[in-house]
């Protein structure tokens, strides 16, 4: 099986967390939390294709 999206999407929701992380200054204070929940959610749902990549790479 192919993990190239998974992988590209890993690195894209966890650079969106720490860009939103470094710049969370500049955001403004209604974007922030709408930002952080979407981002919260990318990241937990690569988490999850992370591990179920590793878990289902031997059958």
């Amino acid at each position: 099986m192919d993990y190239s999206a998974t992988l590209i999407f890993a690195i894209a929701a966890f650079g969106l967390a720490v860009i939103l992380i470094w710049q969370r200054r500049s955001i403004p204070e209604r974007l922030r939390r709408g930002m952080a929940i979407v981002s919260l959610a990318l990241v937990l749902f690569a988490f999850f294709l992370i591990v179920y990549s590793l878990v289902t790479a031997g059958a």
